[in-house]
């Protein structure tokens, strides 16, 4: 599966025969581009205007994609896409609602997207959603969970490969996002090493290791160079085209 981040907490992901993207955002929202994207599928984590502008992606045919903004299961073009409903806080949704978790499976690789996740999810919950190869977390706080809980939510779910997201950095409007913090925050946290930001991965089931890895992606246009993830015979991850 190629995985490509858009920005803030929207990836396109692409498997061999389905386009798919996570919460496309409004651009005067959050400060950055939102490219011109299509897809077949778009799912919506919650109904906030950083996360669910569905009129900016386009169905490659020419109509409107598949649009998943709620609990339960699709499947379009071999992609099957699992929703599970959790909050936004840790109120139980009293102070920003309810929120959307969506495990993506082309069949090899699953792909979970957190969304806004407020809360650390329990146990059974995290029973219910099954085996994770990668994880698309939030790591930035404040509306979300801490960069703290985001490490304690990847010991629970054991992914192969952790990305994070919603997290602050200079493109990001600072007026509305400016109390997230970094995602150098979060890797000192959950004790990796800052590397350089690669726009694009490819994985494969093969390719992945025995131990979590924490990849961060760089803000993609759709021109980038693409990248595969291999691993080292010391089971680190180090990219190549």
């Amino acid at each position: 599966m190629d995985i490509k981040y858009l920005g803030h907490a929207s990836f396109f992901l692409r498997s061999k025969d389905a386009k798919l993207v996570t919460d496309p955002f409004d651009p005067e929202m959050t400060g950055l581009k939102f490219p011109k994207v299509e897809a077949d599928i778009v799912t919506v984590s919650h109904h906030h205007h950083d996360h669910d502008m569905i009129s900016l992606v386009q169905d490659p045919l020419g109509s409107k994609p598949l649009v998943v903004d709620m609990p339960g299961e699709v499947e379009k073009l071999g992609m099957r896409i699992f929703g599970y409903q959790s909050y936004h806080d840790r109120k139980k949704g009293a102070e920003r609602g309810e929120n959307n978790l969506y495990k993506i499976t082309d069949g090899e690789i699953s792909v979970l997207h957190c969304g806004d996740l407020g809360v650390v999810l329990d146990n059974n919950f995290v029973d219910q959603i099954g085996d994770v190869d990668v994880l698309l977390v939030p790591v930035g706080g404040f509306f979300t969970m801490s960069a703290d809980e985001a490490v304690e939510l990847v010991k629970k779910i054991e992914p192969y490969i952790v990305i994070p997201m919603h997290y602050n950095h200079a493109k990001l409007n600072q007026k509305t996002f400016g109390e997230l913090t970094s995602v150098d925050y979060f890797l000192k946290k959950i004790g990796s090493q800052a590397t350089t930001p690669v726009p694009r991965l490819t994985v494969k089931k093969g390719e992945l290791g025995d131990e979590t890895k924490v990849v961060v992606m760089e803000i993609c246009c759709f021109g980038c160079y693409p990248y595969r993830l291999i691993l080292d015979s010391s089971d680190n991850p180090i990219f190549k085209a």
